[in-house]
């Protein structure tokens, strides 16, 4: 039985639509571009830095921000906040929460109702704290907690009722510490059995089960081959986790993990995002243009920041890390779903720097960048931008 005209014309104009979509869906999965978008590319209101921001906590309704900044405005003012200051995540509207520092404060970890900062530092709210202190989270009081640091903390971590601690330094309160200590929670002591020594600097620390995770410039921890800037250590008494000795291909600025394992960012002659199994094999990787700095995962996607502009269609790269077989926009953010492929999550960022931290609420769902751009898609957002 023919059709009639009208009913041919509709299934032509639908196997059309449908040649359409295959078609394009055929050119995304060629460039390794999944269509999928964890979270919105366009940044919700937010406080404007006037200097670097390293390090993002959240604490229930608070973005705790640490940095090199002195001041931060909000609705068209300016208010003084030397390198540490916090603001209501549903507002964007800043806290009266502003402890000063008098460095840099490159790492944040909350637990309870404290806050802990580690950095380049001696002093907070004029009280001696040597890189390391503990703030209340509601006041910003300075804490009891105190320690002697030949050194600076680059990095925390809270798991197990401990805070780990990785950096560039090699003595606490006296005793060798290489570069990796651990403090007690429920005192505050340093953990005297918890002794693993890296022999170069830990950028990047992260947790999961009975492992803590090191990631960094250095060659080997405690001496053990096949730990090259990335090594598992057991959460309690600080060996290296023999089953997982990956040799991360560059240096690894930044770490998290989830349910499937553990992920990478690295520097080299263009950055990479790599993810591990939990015994350290390799499940993908995906190279940019420039150094990946910054890590984090949501609900099974994978965000990454840094300095890059591209990202390479293939593990390829050539003179400064130009991708040699091509690459798409990602302009210092990008995401990557669980099988390694790009989402279309691709806000831009500016700089040269671009983004040195990223970190997840994972209560609203919302990923937070910090770093030293200053706009997001041409939008002001000095140092700061937070997807919903």
């Amino acid at each position: 039985m023919r059709l009639p005209r009208f009913e041919r014309n509709a299934l032509r104009t639908a196997a059309r639509r449908l040649l359409t979509l295959g078609t394009a869906a055929a050119i995304a999965a060629t460039a390794g571009v999944a269509p999928a978008r964890a979270v919105s590319s366009s940044p919700a209101d937010a406080p404007l830095f006037n200097g670097s921001v390293y390090a993002i906590a959240y604490r229930g309704d608070a973005v705790y921000v640490g940095g090199s900044f002195t001041s931060v405005g909000w609705g068209g003012r300016s208010y003084a906040r030397q390198r540490l200051a916090a603001f209501d995540v549903a507002s964007g509207a800043l806290l009266d929460w502003a402890p000063s520092a008098d460095g840099t404060v490159r790492a944040l970890a909350v637990n309870g109702t404290s806050v802990y900062a580690g950095g380049g530092f001696h002093r907070i709210a004029g009280i001696r704290r040597d890189g390391l202190a503990r703030l209340d989270a509601s006041t910003g009081e300075v804490g009891a907690f105190s320690h002697v640091m030949t050194g600076s903390p680059y990095a925390l971590s809270i798991a197990g009722g401990r805070l780990y601690v990785g950096g560039s330094f090699d003595s606490v309160d006296g005793r060798y510490r290489g570069n990796l200590a651990a403090f007690r929670l429920e005192d505050g002591a340093l953990d005297t059995r918890w002794r693993p020594s890296a022999d170069d600097s830990v950028h990047a620390l992260a947790t999961k089960g009975a492992h803590v995770y090191a990631g960094g410039a250095f060659h080997m921890i405690s001496g053990i081959e096949g730990t090259m800037r990335i090594a598992a250590l057991h959460a309690q008494t600080g060996a290296v986790y023999l089953p997982f000795r990956p040799n991360a291909p560059a240096q690894v600025n930044a770490l998290t993990t989830d349910e499937k394992g553990v992920y990478a960012a690295t520097g080299g002659q263009g950055g990479r995002a790599i993810a591990y199994s939990d015994v350290g094999a390799v499940r993908w990787s995906r190279l940019f243009d420039g150094d990946a700095v910054a890590i984090t995962s949501l609900r099974g996607t994978v965000f990454v920041g840094g300095h890059f502009d591209r990202a390479c269609l293939t593990n390829r790269n050539g003179l400064h890390g130009a991708c040699t077989d091509g690459g798409v926009d990602r302009v210092k953010l990008a995401a990557i779903d669980g099988r390694g492929a790009l989402t279309g999550w691709a806000p831009k960022g500016n700089g040269v720097i671009g983004v040195r931290v990223l970190a997840v609420d994972r209560d609203r769902a919302t990923v937070a960048a910090g770093g030293d751009f200053t706009t997001i898609n041409g939008e002001p957002r000095k140092r700061f931008a937070y997807f919903s």
